[in-house]
């Protein structure tokens, strides 16, 4: 058996170690705890040698102690020595967990927190989880800290609160330790960076995105919190985890807010958000919003959004259907192609309206989505020019007339059916050999 034993916030009982002939784990667990005479000591680093060294040991019997940060199966080790000796080797001793610790240092429940790690990892779905969910708990490594989360986070702050959305309210309850939230971040938002949990020189500090990224951390970070405060209790659960998918999508016209029936059908709609996928740790943009109905939704589900709209009660209208709603989408007021540049480049992009501009904006788009492009419009003539768009920018394109009838009243308690306008829908899916207009 291979014994792993989770730190915790602390050091390890000492009598897992007792017998112990070989004792691997990173420097400072090794540092931390007495270790018997005879023991071999292996320092973690790359993994492939220590892992090909406790084969050795076990082919003769010989005793392996593991020593890991918190709960070794929580995004730890466990993983990969059930990968390598298989599960029935393993006797796992949990310790607390960082994250189970940072929440009961700042006096929040976490059963509705979503965790996301982004040691060795890429940064931008922990930068996504960050911006559409109000309770994230993001495990950090080298080049992924709270530096460089903070930057990501600051950066999509434009179009928060510098366009005048207030700052949330000074929390009540367990959170009340902390200042009223600053404007400046993605709004609402603040870090809780802990560092050297369960030891002397354990820090809880709460900062701003902006702050977070002006600051080196060093390496002592545990977790980082990323939190809207004005929603840290959440409602009661009985699932742990991120919220449930909701129940209904497609929302009828009347459950947002708009201006003279300019809003994307619920039709169109449903089959725009089947192209779109959008889903947890996601960027999706939605260019000419419009009433934000299609932004909405994709928060809904999960995915973090970017509301592009040009006309200022357009802005003020996503917004109130984004909080009636109760999600998160960033709203930009500009007009695309120029209001692009400054963003982070998408997984995928709804872009609906018309004019002799779209085929270009819907090139810019295509030039910068990871995996696809949805387009709605309602002119016959835009069809061939945004198809090409597409196409030229890599994508494999494909395409819909959407005509449909609703059932209507009529006196005399009939029915008729109501022709809707007929709506173009083109899609285009990234070719995974294409990329930047470059062949890979």
């Amino acid at each position: 058996m291979i014994t792993v034993v989770g730190t915790g916030t602390g050091a390890p009982p000492q009598e897992c170690l007792a017998g112990a002939e070989l004792v691997v784990g990173g420097r400072r667990h090794l540092d931390a705890v007495r270790l018997p005479e005879a023991a071999e000591r292996i320092v973690l680093g790359p993994l492939a040698p220590a892992l090909d060294t406790m084969a050795e040991y076990l082919e003769k019997e010989r005793r392996v102690v593991v020593l890991a940060s918190g709960d070794p199966g929580f995004f730890g080790i466990v993983r990969v020595l059930a990968e390598r000796f298989g599960p029935a080797a393993l006797d796992v001793r949990p310790g607390v967990s960082s994250v189970a610790t940072a929440f009961a240092r700042v006096g929040l429940p976490w059963e509705d927190a979503v965790v996301v790690s982004a040691h060795g990892r890429d940064l931008r779905t922990a930068v996504n989880v960050c911006r559409a969910h109000p309770k994230v708990a993001v495990l950090t490594g080298p080049g992924t800290g709270p530096a460089e989360l903070g930057a990501a986070l600051a950066m999509g702050a434009k179009g928060g609160a510098e366009e005048g959305r207030p700052a949330a309210a000074a929390p009540s309850g367990p959170v009340a330790q902390f200042p009223a939230p600053l404007e400046g971040a993605v709004p609402h938002r603040v870090l809780i960076v802990a560092c050297a949990l369960g030891t002397g020189d354990e820090r809880v500090e709460r900062v701003t995105p902006a702050e977070a990224a002006a600051r080196d951390w060093g390496t002592a970070v545990s977790v980082v919190l990323c939190l809207d405060e004005s929603r840290a209790l959440g409602a009661v659960r009985t699932v742990a985890g991120p919220t449930a998918a909701p129940a209904q999508w497609a929302l009828e016209e009347g459950e947002f807010a708009h201006r003279d029936s300019m809003i994307t059908k619920f039709e169109v709609r449903a089959l725009a958000l089947a192209r779109l996928g959008p889903r947890l740790g996601e960027l999706v943009w939605d260019v000419g919003a419009g009433s934000g109905s299609v932004a909405v939704e994709c928060a809904r589900l999960g995915a973090a959004v970017v509301a592009v709209e040009k006309a200022p009660d357009g802005v003020e209208r996503i917004r109130a259907n984004a909080a009636a709603h109760g999600v998160d989408v960033r709203v930009v007021h500009g007009s695309a192609p120029d209001a692009l540049a400054e963003l982070d480049d998408p997984d995928a992009v709804f872009v609906g309206g018309g004019g002799r501009e779209l085929p270009d904006i819907v090139g810019a788009c295509a030039r910068r989505a990871r995996r696809s492009v949805v387009v709605a419009m309602a002119a016959l003539d835009r069809v061939p020019a945004v198809r090409a768009a597409l196409t030229g920018a890599g994508f494999d394109c494909d395409g819909v007339l959407l005509q449909s009838s609703r059932l209507a009243p009529l006196p005399g308690d009939v029915t008729r059916l109501a022709a809707t306008n007929p709506v173009f829908l083109l899609w285009g899916v990234r070719n995974p050999v294409y990329r930047e207009g470059v062949a890979l």
